[in-house]
């Protein structure tokens, strides 16, 4: 009877940590799949930073060249004694 009792509470051990281990096998697989998730989000938005980033520098490039064009032409026009439009046109 003594055998039996101990092999029960044996077999009850065993599967408390069965049950254990399931429950963190889970947890586990929760939390990788949580951080790939997470992965995937940022480097979506870091993505969306460098998109935008690149706009700016576009935007910014196209405004320094307008106004080295601007200061080309009035540069011009004050060596040459032209106007503005003359000197543009040239």
């Amino acid at each position: 009877m003594r055998k039996i009792a101990l092999i029960a509470a044996a077999s009850a051990a065993a599967l408390s940590l069965a049950a254990c281990s399931e429950a963190t096998e889970d947890a586990a697989s929760s939390t990788v799949e949580n951080a790939a998730a997470d992965t995937e989000t940022n480097l979506e938005a870091a993505g969306n930073e460098m998109e935008e980033a690149g706009a700016n520098l576009d935007a910014a490039a196209e405004d320094a060249a307008a106004e080295a064009e601007a200061e080309t032409t009035e540069m011009e026009a004050n060596i040459e004694n032209e106007s503005m439009n003359e000197a543009a046109a040239d």
